[in-house]
């Protein structure tokens, strides 16, 4: 069956939340032709190791989302806002805004509105901000305006309240990759407060036998889009 090649930009508060949620449908995406983007609004550089060096920490973890992204072929941006204090205002939406505009998206994933993490409630707001203004001609930019057309929120453990499964995407064919990748990011295979690869890697296999596939992810999207629209034919 021939696959649709997709960009799809999944964006995250810190280095790795894109890629622990959604980086099975970015592997996915990647494998059948299209394009696998991550943008961090943070680095996460406060999560370091005890005793590690937050600046060293720091580069360390842009080097592993640029390592994630090449095993995809794809490309990784990282803002400069310090971990812990993303800022709530438009210059961060705008900064957003012109990575969407220069992607030019298909779908955009982020963080559920809820959290316990106050930057990803803050990466919530922002993106969905952004997406609006990357869309509108009469925000004058450097690049012109773009409208992706599918915006979704990702499940993770940390943004629970309130989440509830609406869209299952079968990521099966980019799990693998998804598997390899993950393990660019020392967090995820060492933390030892949280084992984010073996959660996350059973997670995606449980919404698959959920959604009757290998692998999925799943995603809630904006509320004035849940709706099911069918005609007779399609019952």
């Amino acid at each position: 069956m021939e696959h649709k090649k997709h960009t799809v930009l999944a964006i995250g508060a810190h280095i790795g939340d894109a890629e622990l949620t959604a980086g099975a449908l970015l592997a996915t995406c990647a494998v059948h032709g299209g394009k696998a983007v991550t943008l961090a609004l943070t680095a996460g550089e406060k999560g370091a190791p005890v005793g590690a060096d937050i600046a060293e920490y720091r580069r360390s973890k842009i080097a592993e989302a640029e390592a994630f992204a090449r095993e995809l072929g794809g490309e990784a941006y990282v803002l400069d806002y310090a971990d812990g204090l993303l800022p709530d205002n438009d210059e961060v939406r705008f900064a957003v805004c012109d990575i969407i505009r220069r992607v030019k998206p298909d779908i955009i994933v982020t963080h559920h509105e809820k959290s316990m993490h106050k930057d990803h409630e803050a990466c919530h707001k922002i993106v969905v901000d952004a997406w609006f203004y990357a869309a509108i001609a009469g925000f004058e930019r450097e690049e012109p305006r773009h409208f992706a057309r599918h915006l979704y929120f990702a499940e993770n453990w940390e943004d629970a309240p309130g989440f509830q499964p609406y869209v299952y995407l079968d990521v099966s064919d980019g799990y693998s990759l998804w598997e390899k990748a993950i393990d660019h990011h020392w967090f995820a295979v060492h933390s030892t407060s949280f084992p984010y690869k073996e959660y996350y890697s059973h997670l995606k296999r449980i919404r698959g036998i959920q959604g009757r596939k290998g692998y999925c992810e799943c995603f809630m999207i904006p509320p004035e889009q849940y709706k099911v629209v069918h005609t007779l034919e399609d019952i």
